[in-house]
Order: C-alpha cells, then structure tokens, then sequence
C-alpha cells in the first residue's frame, strides 16, 4: 500500500509518467418490450423484462496529474487483450522513459501474459517501457483507475445498452468529452494518514 501512495507523491514528469490501469466487465442487455417514451409530465417508462446479449469488457488507463485517460472495449478479457492494451498505452507514451503503471493483481496483469502475445523480442522490448506497481489484495480501492471507471459507469453506462459497437461509441464520446476538460483527480490519502486510519492492519513490533 504504501509503495502505491509513495507513487502518487510523486512531481509529474513527461518522461515517467504516473498511470493507472484497471479494467471491468460491462453486460450487455436489451430491451424485452420497446420502452415508452417521456411526454409532458411523465418520465419514460421501461419493462423490468429484459434479454442477456452476453458481456464485454472495458479497459480504462488514466494519467491523474494530467487528466488524460484511454479506454478500450474487448470481446474478451484475456491475456491477449492485455497485453494488446498495454501496446496501445505504450504508443501513447512513446517518448516517455518508462512508464509507471498501477494495477491490481488480476490474473492477467503480469508479465508473461505479453509472451502471449507477442514475440519475444517485441514482449521484452514493451516490459521494458513499464514498471508494474501493483496495489495489494483487497485493497484495488487504491488504484485511481477505479474512480475513472466508476464516472463513466455513472455518467455513460449506467443504463441498458445491448451491442459492443454501442458501448464503443458511447465510450469513445464519454473518452472525448473527458479528456476535452483534462479533469484531474487530487489525491489525498498519503502514507502518514494511511498509518493512522489503518493501524489496525499493520503488524504489531514484537519487543
């Protein structure tokens, strides 16, 4: 935990940037009975009823000190989408150093999923443009990506959408819009308060 919070601390810096990765499926459900629509003086009415279309997922990366974040929506969540994802958040970075990245300990988030992917030559060359920070079990709360993800269920998602191509293009306006205010996400919680409000998780010092 504390590793992650000694992350956010730190100045921004173009060349090692600070971004945070998460990702969360997304069902795909339509309408049983065609809705009613809103008229004077009532709102639009839908049936309780649906129809499961299957699911997709929804990768999200952010920059916080910046307010810039990328999302992509798969079929799938598999190694390879992972690693496609991570190609893609590397292009997006190309003059950067290396690339600070924080994610939570999903079986897919690890190295050797880009050796699924990829050659070896070319999984090697894109491990070296990250450094994987990742937040400790239970604990993905810690990870910012998480509060990007819940404004764009909020703001986007958080209704019935029944095709992938429809979640992409919402997405993608919700992405445009976003990034067009550059909004930012101060983070407070630091090392020092983390010791205090969570004493009781740290071991106790045998004498």
């Amino acid at each position: 935990m504390e590793m992650v919070l000694d992350v956010y601390k730190q100045p921004y810096d173009p060349l090692y940037p600070v971004v945070c990765m998460d990702e969360s499926p997304k069902q795909l459900i339509a309408e049983a009975r065609k809705p009613v629509p809103a008229k004077p003086g009532q709102l639009a009415r839908y049936d309780y009823e649906y129809s499961r279309r299957g699911t997709c997922n929804i990768f999200i990366a952010n920059e916080p000190l910046v307010g810039k974040r990328m999302v992509r929506v798969t079929a799938s969540r598999k190694r390879y989408d992972w690693a496609k994802f991570l190609e893609e958040i590397a292009k997006q970075y190309k003059h950067a150093e290396r690339i600070t990245l924080v994610m939570d300990n999903l079986n897919t988030h690890e190295p050797g999923s880009l050796y699924h992917a990829f050659n070896p030559k070319k999984a090697k060359a894109l491990l070296d443009r990250f450094e994987f920070i990742y937040t400790p079990k239970h604990g993905s709360w810690l990870n910012m990506a998480e509060i990007e993800l819940r404004v764009l269920s909020n703001q986007c998602l958080n209704r019935r959408i029944d095709t992938i191509a429809e979640v992409r293009s919402q997405v993608a306006a919700w992405e445009q819009a976003r990034n067009n205010k550059k909004s930012t996400i101060k983070w407070r919680f630091t090392a020092e308060k983390a010791r205090i409000k969570l004493l009781h998780l740290y071991p106790s010092i045998d004498s």
